[in-house]
């Protein structure tokens, strides 16, 4: 089967991902087109999110240039005993939602992953219907799908225990101050760095296929940062937090390892593995908050998890526990 045609805003995006200055003329020459044409993807960059610098006499800049994403130097970083579980690993220039793309496709066969990632979504998927925004290389969009034999228990609370496997890959990147927010929040310094959505498609008995949805902000430049705070959600991303630089093609093939790793525990044990490294990391713990819930708003102090992932208040009515909500922090 033939490969798709690349597009050629993808292409200006890769010869212009080392950050430098290049020419229009030098680009048209590359890429084997027209400086009309490379004016055109440019403008068709821009338009998408992307922070470019136009400079006459010295060409064009991606602000934020970074590793291209590849699938097949994602996979060459994945531990081997861990790439032979992947059946399939693709990467998009652009795809309406990574997750949206692997619930159209058959359940994979239980023990094996399917993941595709792309560097643009035209409808990234939030939780409760909110929109995902991140511009070409400004993130990691990732999603896997995963056939588990039977449904496992606490299979409503496999978003933490995808939160836990996150944090454990940006661990390797020394990266500090990383916390978990419930349910399905990454933050940095009280900012939104990612979030965790699971989509399940399951029978009433046998096999249960998820499709884990990841996206972790990597360099969204301050013009988009500024947007996202109107919003009233504070964002962050990589390079704001002190990663240099950070390689997308390394860091997702961490996350995909750890999901991995994770998912057949999971399986046999549930969420209880995973408990002590989400409490370690809860940023909520002790801190006042409202809970928006299906039947109200609750006030309280939060008071952590259970072991099955439920979050705990503690109301003037006693101790109460969510499956589902959406928190916020009250000033103390």
């Amino acid at each position: 089967m033939k490969a798709p045609a690349v597009p050629l805003v993808a292409r200006v995006f890769t010869a212009l991902s080392t950050g430098e200055f290049t020419s229009g003329e030098a680009l048209a020459e590359r890429l084997g087109v027209s400086r009309s044409a490379v004016w055109k993807a440019t403008g068709a960059l821009k338009s998408l999110g992307a922070t470019l610098h136009a400079v006459r006499n010295r060409g064009y800049r991606l602000v934020t240039g970074g590793e291209p994403l590849e699938a097949a130097r994602v996979r060459a970083r994945l531990p081997p005993e861990l790439a032979r579980r992947v059946r399939q690993l693709d990467v998009a220039w652009s795809v309406d939602s990574t997750s949206t793309a692997l619930l159209s496709r058959p359940n994979p066969p239980p023990g094996f992953a399917e993941v595709l990632l792309a560097e643009y979504q035209t409808h990234g998927r939030g939780r409760r219907g909110r929109s995902w925004i991140a511009p070409p290389g400004g993130a990691i969009c990732l999603s896997l799908s995963w056939t588990f034999q039977q449904a496992p228990e606490d299979l409503g609370a496999l978003g933490l225990a995808i939160g836990v496997c996150t944090l454990r890959a940006l661990n390797e990147f020394d990266l500090a101050g990383v916390g978990l927010k419930w349910p399905n929040d990454i933050l940095i310094d009280e900012r939104k760095l990612g979030g965790i959505l699971i989509d399940l498609r399951a029978e009433v008995t046998g096999p249960a296929c998820v499709v884990v949805g990841l996206g972790l902000n990597v360099a969204l430049g301050s013009a988009l940062l500024r947007k996202v705070a109107t919003t009233g959600l504070p964002a962050t991303d990589l390079l704001t937090a002190g990663m240099e630089r950070p390689c997308r093609n390394s860091l997702a093939a961490a996350v995909i390892a750890a999901i991995l790793r994770a998912l057949p525990e999971f399986e046999r044990q549930g969420l209880r593995p995973f408990v002590d490294e989400w409490r370690s990391a809860d940023v909520l713990h002790g801190r006042p908050v409202d809970v928006h819930a299906a039947d109200g708003v609750a006030r309280g102090l939060a008071r952590g998890i259970d072991v099955h992932g439920a979050l705990l208040i503690e109301t003037v009515q006693g101790v109460r526990r969510f499956i589902s909500g959406d928190v916020t922090v009250r000033p103390a």
